[in-house]
């Protein structure tokens, strides 16, 4: 009798550990992106921000010279920079996902989170 997994057709004890590596990569993956920290900046510099893999902000840097500026000025820079370290954190998640997939995933794919 022949059986359903038979010559170079892998069996489901082999999918299920291939399964259990790639969660396990996942997992470290996930962690790797948690503990990851980029730093967005906007105005040349003048402002920094300081955020984790998670999109929670760390520490945000102003250059006292902006203390003279408009609030709106401000504000805006501000937003630039967050949006600066929010762009590098989705690519640095990219890059980490690709790695594992081996597929390279175009800008503005959406990952989870």
């Amino acid at each position: 009798m022949n059986k359903p997994f038979s010559g170079d057709k892998p069996g489901l004890g082999d999918l299920m550990k291939k399964a259990q590596e790639m969660q396990k990569k996942m997992q470290e993956i996930q962690k790797q992106i948690a503990e990851m920290e980029v730093t967005g900046q906007s105005g040349g510099g003048l402002v920094k921000i300081v955020m984790t893999g998670q999109h929670f902000a760390k520490r945000v840097t102003l250059d006292p010279s902006l203390m003279k500026e408009e609030k709106s000025i401000v504000e805006d820079l501000i937003a630039a920079a967050i949006n600066d370290a929010a762009d590098k954190i989705e690519k640095g998640t990219r890059e980490k996902m690709s790695a594992l997939t081996g597929i390279k995933l175009p800008d503005g794919f959406d990952l989870p989170t």
